[in-house]
């Protein structure tokens, strides 16, 4: 029998997490789904994993292949997707028994392309961002796509979302970079013709010490300003009557990656280098960016100083922390 949503997860030397997540999604609810493991070249016991799980259940497909990082094993298994919708978990993570049923029914109830439920947080086994109150909103295509960049609701992440298959016509992700869902995602709500979300804690992310994104920062972080910079092009051209919401999207998260770079890098050449990259890629947009009249004054100082002389923001930094040391 043909499924009805296919479950995509890249599998990359994952062997002390990888359980935990499969049997997570084979418990679910809904059971017209497949599993998609796609073996990225692991070095470990991960494929033979795989392999085992997909000897007991008849739902698991494996697919080995050799190591292309993560955007190259989401791609295969968009291709290989049998499903009328396509969700994706990391194989680090987990989900909750109810969130294939919940976000499909959604999608059902309400005629939308994407279902989205809230991203919960676990940190040390317990789950930090809780929320006691059931909330629904529907929302049209233009206010999907607002919403992607205001962020109240939901953000690129893909894993707390279910998307109809027809959402990937002429999408790929980035082979290459990380930040692939930055990438990736306001492409697929250009694709689809409603949304809706639930705060339902569906996708259970858990955090890691060896992930890429919570250790230092370091080059590869930069590709989110490759990602930027076609979002950017693509959202002007199209999605005009929004931008300046994206614009504030994009600057917060400059901001973000100049503390990060001023907090966890100490070599002084490293840090300049990675200040100068952001700051070439903001003189490209800074004349627009100063006339966005709901940027708050911090926020245009902080620009004015990293386009002034991006030491004057290191100093700006030390002198903050000082303070704050001297308060606490």
């Amino acid at each position: 029998m043909k499924p009805i949503i296919s479950v995509i997860v890249p599998v990359y030397n994952v062997e002390s997490y990888i359980k935990s997540c499969v049997d997570s999604i084979l418990a679910q609810s809904f059971l017209e789904f497949e599993l998609l493991l796609v073996d990225d070249g692991s070095n470990d016991t991960s494929g033979e994993i795989c392999d085992e799980y997909a000897r007991k259940d008849r739902r698991v497909r494996v697919v080995h292949k050799e190591y292309g990082g993560v955007s190259s094993a989401r791609n295969l298994g968009v291709t290989l997707a049998q499903g009328d919708y396509i969700s994706f978990v990391d194989s680090d993570d987990r989900i909750d028994e109810e969130m294939l049923q919940v976000l499909y029914d959604l999608c059902m109830q309400t005629d939308s392309d994407i279902g989205i439920c809230k991203l919960g947080r676990e940190i040390n086994g317990r789950i930090i961002n809780s929320d006691q109150s059931e909330f629904e909103k529907e929302l049209t295509h233009n206010e999907a796509m607002k919403e992607l960049f205001k962020g109240n609701l939901y953000r690129f992440s893909l894993c707390n979302k279910l998307f109809k298959k027809h959402c990937f016509k002429g999408v790929s992700f980035p082979e290459g970079r990380i930040h692939e869902d930055l990438s990736t995602t306001y492409r697929l709500f250009a694709n689809s013709s409603k949304a809706v979300f639930t705060n339902f804690i569906g996708y259970i992310y858990i955090k890691r010490e060896n992930s890429i994104l919570t250790a230092s920062y370091n080059q590869k972080r930069l590709d989110a300003f490759v990602g930027w910079e076609e979002i950017l092009s693509f959202m002007q051209e199209k999605y005009s009557s929004i931008y300046n919401e994206v614009i504030c999207c994009y600057v917060y998260w400059t901001i973000d990656n100049v503390f990060y770079i001023l907090n966890q890098v100490h070599d002084s050449k490293e840090r300049d280098y990675y200040l100068i990259r952001i700051q070439k890629n903001i003189r490209k947009r800074y004349k627009y960016i100063v006339k966005v009249e709901s940027f708050s004054l911090l926020y245009k100082y902080y620009i004015f100083l990293l386009m002034a002389n991006f030491r004057f923001f290191i100093l700006s930094n030390q002198i903050k922390t000082l303070i704050g040391k001297r308060n606490n």
